[in-house]
């Protein structure tokens, strides 16, 4: 048995309970129940992922735990707390930027997903380069994935931009600033593994992103 078997069920049930009670005095009271049954078994969680995502990726990952307290500089939402639990692993593609595989548990819902949130300026020239030269490829490696179940996040811009005319026929990734592809994790079998073999379909996409980054 592994320190973050129950990390799924414990996690979802402490966020379900922070949404209710989303205050300093509740979390400082609970702070201590977060730290055993979330932080510790997500960083154990975060180093065990760190050899099977090199192996099926074929790259060095490096794990990030994201912090439970939100940024309200800027937000009307002034609740101090996240009320779930993100993390991720960046991997060392060598190159300009580096993808990324996230993971996340919400109060309903266990997602993962990879691929790059927003291109740096020279990399993005170079993918919609890449989309306009080798769209039918590029096309049919991300339709497969929607076919496996993978959904875009993010925001994209409502046109076409210059120079590619709106009617391209890969209009919609040409309107991406970045590429990140996520879906609901399998509900079954050990952690590792249904994380494993999610990435395993994203596989094609992160190398099809190699190419560019």
């Amino acid at each position: 048995m592994s320190e973050f078997d129950t990390l799924v069920q414990d996690a979802q049930a402490f966020c379900a309970t922070l949404a209710t009670n989303n205050n300093k005095g509740w979390w400082d009271a609970n702070k201590a129940t977060y730290d055993a049954k979330l932080k510790r078994p997500a960083l154990a969680l975060l180093e065990a992922m760190t050899a099977p995502l090199k192996e099926v990726t074929g790259h060095d990952a490096t794990p990030k735990l994201f912090r439970p307290y939100r940024d309200v500089r800027f937000s009307k939402d002034k609740t101090p707390y996240q009320t779930h639990l993100h993390m991720m692993w960046s991997l060392d593609a060598g190159g300009r930027q580096d993808p990324v595989i996230f993971f996340g548990i919400d109060i309903d819902s266990v997602t993962f997903g990879g691929g790059v949130v927003s291109f740096d300026k020279e990399v993005l020239a170079d993918w919609r380069k890449m989309i306009d030269l080798d769209g039918d490829r590029i096309g049919t490696i991300l339709g497969t994935a929607e076919a496996q179940g993978f959904g875009y996040y993010g925001e994209a811009l409502k046109r076409v931009p210059p120079p590619f005319p709106k009617n391209h026929p890969q209009a919609e990734h040409l309107k991406r600033k970045g590429l990140v592809l996520t879906r609901p994790l399998a509900s079954s079998g050990p952690l590792t593994d249904r994380i494993t073999a999610g990435v395993g379909d994203l596989v094609p996409v992160l190398k099809m992103l190699d190419s560019v980054l």
